[in-house]
């Protein structure tokens, strides 16, 4: 089959600006895309089926406007598709049970299309956003890091809290949905003293780290062996906080980062990558974390761009053959 009739299919959900810079590049080059978004498209109408035979494996999906071969994909985007939670329609029970199936049966169905290159698959992304599991193999691949502890003992956490003499920072481990009298709240990564660290740690797993003595962040977006490194200087410990207030210029990307990025990526089975770093005065790159997931859009636009059409790219050789 020639693979110009193969398709790409993106898994996004319909308000994802991010995708449409790369679905812009796939149709300049006439690289035919299906676009879902399977939390919320299968239970308004879509449909997707498999069948598994002794030697074959055939899939469909049906939208209100396509219907797709599973077998002539070529790549797959998982973007930023909804969660699975189920027809709104139905009561707790059966959208609770039906988010589940969905998760398990179509999840896995998207995640096992014969021959298709995936930017990343799923399994991968989720086993990459562990971040004891991030620091494991940033360690194994050669990253600098700055110490870090994490635990519910808030013994333990006070004791490393106060003995960094830099000071020390706290992180979430994972982005939770949180709010504060009802309104949604962000958990930014800020500093914390021994002192304020309470018995409340013992709750659940908190990450603190060493505060990094930095003279700016990096974000070195990862996409196959392509690196696009951006230089972030914000008044904030998280830049995220006020990116209005923080300047974005290109970086070039030391060879020992390089290798341990390709490393790195080996290591997880990933395509993509969007790594963090806080660089020292003296020019130590510090590993943070690395989002398999993460955003890009807001870099200087022909930083974006060059990231676009490096995913075009991927997206449209599939598997190497």
């Amino acid at each position: 089959m020639s693979d110009r009739h193969r398709s790409v299919l993106v898994l996004t959900n319909p308000y994802d600006a991010t995708a449409d810079l790369v679905l812009r590049v796939l149709a300049e080059h006439r690289v035919p895309v299906v676009r879902l978004d399977p939390g919320a498209d299968l239970p308004a109408g879509a449909s997707l089926t498999a069948t598994f035979r002794t030697g074959v494996q055939r899939g469909t999906l049906r939208t209100s406007s396509r219907e797709l071969d599973l077998t002539r994909v070529r790549s797959v985007w998982v973007r930023r598709p909804s969660p699975y939670t189920g027809p709104p329609d139905q009561g707790d029970q059966n959208r609770r049970f039906a988010a589940e199936q969905s998760f398990w049966g179509a999840g896995g169905i998207l995640a096992t299309i014969p021959g298709a290159h995936y930017v990343n698959h799923p399994w991968n992304n989720r086993a990459a956003e562990y971040k004891p599991a991030q620091l494991a193999t940033a360690q194994r691949c050669g990253f600098l890091l700055p110490d870090t502890l994490i635990t519910n003992d808030p013994v333990e956490a006070r004791e490393f809290a106060t003995s960094q003499h830099g000071g020390a920072v706290y992180k979430p481990l994972w982005n939770s949905p949180y709010r504060v009298d009802g309104r949604p709240h962000s958990v930014w990564v800020r500093e914390v003293s021994g002192s304020e660290i309470t018995d409340a740690v013992s709750l659940c797993p908190h990450l603190f780290q060493a505060k990094v003595d930095k003279a700016y962040d990096v974000r070195v977006t990862a996409v196959g062996d392509r690196l696009f490194g951006v230089r972030i200087d914000s008044p904030d410990i998280d830049w995220r906080v006020r990116q209005d207030l923080m300047t974005c210029t290109p970086v070039e990307v030391p060879e020992r980062v390089t290798l341990a990025v390709s490393a790195y990526l080996g290591e997880l089975r990933l395509t993509f990558g969007a790594f963090d770093f806080a660089v020292t005065p003296s020019g130590d790159w510090c590993f943070l974390e690395c989002n398999p997931n993460g955003q890009w859009a807001w870099k200087p636009a022909d930083i974006a761009e060059a990231i676009a059409r490096a995913l075009a790219d991927q997206l449209r050789k599939g598997l190497d053959r």
